[in-house]
């Protein structure tokens, strides 16, 4: 292995969102989200790891009845809207160059589509931003998290509209001359291809009232992209010198064998991952979705001007979640893997989670490598990590190796896409502090250096505890990956 060199001013840190974080749902002018409305499911009782979607008009009510009746994790978080200075004063501990979070748009708009913003939403974000400035770590700061205003669904049907994209444009222009002096760094939406799986969640879809499905969800991706772009020309305009990316749930495919249906079956999978990020850096459509448009009755509705737009206002980085990979198979009888996301064959050869989510630090450096080479954009990791049970001890120590040998494998294949060539920015290890479970609104699923005491239902005290692989990553970003290996606390002390 070659040594590991990562770049001077690396931006080493951590990621959440604000729907997993902030807690305080109905506080401060804050109108309901769509992850608000998304109730705990005991893993047993699921099935499969996801359990976020909601399907029709009347699926939703009945959620709504059950207000104060359901446990609904994503409302209070880890109540970060309290204790945000305790938890950025430990980020700043650790070292952190930047720390990824999101703004939730019902808190700026309520309901999504007024003009006058709600001024108690936009000064948490201030004190936010200020407290961070204190330490001298950097906001990367994502716009949309699948936190729409509930409103835009129930009145919309979310992205379906047309109309969301002057709500959205009109939100991210409010926030950029708002904290152009603060944020410097930007990602328009989270996992831009989350529709895919979830149409709720991802575009606030109520799939079971639309006609075609294919037809909505891509129309409404139509409608992101195209929103994503204007957001774009507003943030150079109003900010100069910002960055502002794009972000894709990248989901690298091996084929099963080396036969040639496999290895087309991959390369197809592959293409559909990427078409996201082929609009959004490189500025248009890919052709090779022509064929799945028509055998899928699919028809773009496009207003003049949308491709002028797309073409004109790329972003200037792309940043992905990675957490796995997939294997695909040319024979449609195979059995699918659940796990991960319910999609793709088990691979023999990678261990997995506790949530069945395969281990695979190479496919890492891989996708770096294959995206680096489409694009020649520069690459952000902005989430990466392991979801695991933690144990607190007798003596109240959390000795998470697991964690500790997880992110030591992805990073030391950071390094080695970087010896390759790869225009590598930074490295926000995904839920840096324990939160609310995206895909199972699981507390106990946990991610983070920091112990947060909080089950399931809600229950604890909410005590912020290092666990060991905080010492560790201390000592990473200290060392800019250098030292990669466990330390004990009086090495790294």
């Amino acid at each position: 292995m070659t040594s590991t060199k990562f770049p001077k001013g690396f931006l080493w840190g951590g990621a959440t969102a604000a729907n997993q974080l902030e807690g305080a749902f109905d506080a401060g002018g804050k109108g309901l989200s769509i992850f608000d409305m998304v109730s705990f499911v005991p893993k047993e009782e699921r099935g499969n790891d996801i359990e976020m979607d909601v399907k029709s008009e009347a699926e939703l009510n009945e959620l709504l009845a059950q207000e104060g009746k359901t446990n609904f994790p994503k409302r209070r978080g880890i109540d970060f809207y309290h204790r945000y200075k305790e938890d950025i004063a430990l980020f700043a501990e650790m070292g952190f160059k930047t720390f990824r979070l999101s703004i939730s748009w019902p808190r700026i708009f309520p309901n999504g589509d007024e003009q006058t913003p709600n001024e108690e939403g936009l000064a948490f974000y201030d004190r936010v931003f200020d407290e961070l400035q204190k330490y001298g770590i950097e906001p990367l700061v994502t716009l949309s998290h699948y936190e729409m205003p509930l409103h835009l669904v129930q009145k919309y049907n979310g992205w379906t509209d047309r109309r969301l994209v002057d709500f959205f444009v009109h939100y991210a222009e409010t926030v950029f001359n708002r904290y152009k002096d603060k944020v410097k760094y930007w990602l328009t939406f989270n996992e831009i291809n989350i529709s895919m799986f979830s149409p709720y969640i991802g575009s606030g879809i109520l799939i079971d009232d639309v006609e075609n499905k294919e037809q909505a969800v891509y129309q409404a991706l139509h409608h992101q992209f195209v929103a994503s772009a204007r957001a774009v020309k507003a943030c150079h305009e109003i900010i100069p010198g910002s960055q502002i990316g794009c972000m894709l749930a990248r989901m690298e495919v091996y084929p099963e064998t080396c036969s040639p249906d496999d290895v087309l079956a991959a390369l197809d999978e592959d293409q559909k991952n990427l078409f996201f990020t082929d609009v959004q850096v490189r500025g248009y459509y890919p052709s090779f979705m022509n064929r799945y448009f028509e055998e899928n009755n699919v028809e773009i509705q496009m207003l003049p001007g949308d491709e002028e737009i797309l073409l004109q206002h790329t972003v200037d980085f792309l940043s992905f979640s990675y957490y796995m990979t997939m294997v695909a198979s040319g024979n449609p009888d195979k059995a699918k893997e659940k796990g991960n996301f319910s999609l793709g064959i088990k691979n023999p050869y990678l261990e997995a989670s506790d949530w069945g989510w395969q281990i695979d630090p190479k496919g890492l450096r891989i996708t770096l490598k294959k995206l680096y080479d489409r694009y020649q954009v520069p690459l952000f990791i902005v989430e990466n990590g392991l979801g695991a049970y933690d144990v607190v001890e007798e003596d109240g120590s959390i000795n998470d190796d697991y964690r500790i040998d997880y992110l030591r494998s992805h990073i030391e294949q950071m390094g080695e896409a970087i010896e390759d060539g790869v225009d590598l920015m930074g490295y926000t290890s995904w839920g840096c502090i324990d939160l609310i479970s995206a895909s199972t609104s699981e507390m106990s699923k946990r991610y983070g250096f920091i112990y947060v005491d909080q089950d399931d239902y809600g229950n604890g005290t909410l005590e912020r505890k290092k666990k060991k692989s905080f010492d560790w990553y201390k000592n990473v970003i200290a060392t800019n990956g250098e030292e990669l290996h466990q330390k004990s606390l009086n090495e790294v002390n």
